[in-house]
């Protein structure tokens, strides 16, 4: 989970290529996080790609106009997954500029739905195998070691004794998260 923080997601379109090293993600942990989707289980079907192995996008629409990114990362039957809340853009940053109507930087993929609009991501990427597809993770390089923190996740108070896990992973050094650290 915390292993993404540094890690490239890039996604190719007709438009072009866009990518960004990840700064910010959040763990849910599926039957046993009462603020992961998968916590009921199957019962709408918008969960099923979680319960495969690991590497594989679910991307949902919250609050009926934006998409969030996910990987799922447990292994097969146990549906976890980590949000992707935030990019520091790298590659493509005029079209994220473009898809996102904003020119400062640090506004393009500083939270989960504007990465998405900026990365080109919709809900036509669900069940993307990440490892072979045009929506992929590269691994951290070997000199970007980031210093990492745990705090709560964001706008989960829904979670009842969940809400407080330290379960939010941010590069400490990065000016591009979705809620800055205090």
């Amino acid at each position: 989970m915390r292993e993404l923080i540094g890690c490239t997601l890039v996604s190719i379109s007709g438009e072009g290529t866009t990518a960004g090293r990840i700064v910010e993600a959040e763990a849910y942990l599926g039957k046993a996080d009462s603020a992961a989707h998968a916590f009921r289980g199957r019962a709408d079907g918008r969960t099923e790609v979680l319960y495969r192995q690991g590497g594989y996008a679910y991307v949902f629409l919250i609050y009926g106009m934006y998409s969030c990114f996910n990987v799922s990362t447990g292994p097969e039957g146990v549906p976890e997954c980590v949000l992707i809340r935030a990019l520091e853009p790298l590659e493509g940053i005029e079209l994220m500029r473009s898809r996102r109507g904003r020119e400062k930087l640090t506004d393009l993929c500083s939270g989960p739905g504007k990465l998405c609009q900026a990365m080109g991501i919709s809900r036509e990427q669900y069940g993307t195998d990440l490892t072979r597809d045009r929506l992929f993770i590269l691994p951290r390089k070997p000199d970007d070691v980031p210093e990492i923190a745990a705090t709560p996740r964001i706008n989960v108070e829904y979670a009842a004794e969940h809400k407080a896990m330290p379960w939010r992973f941010v590069d400490k050094n990065s000016r591009y998260l979705s809620v800055k650290l205090k």
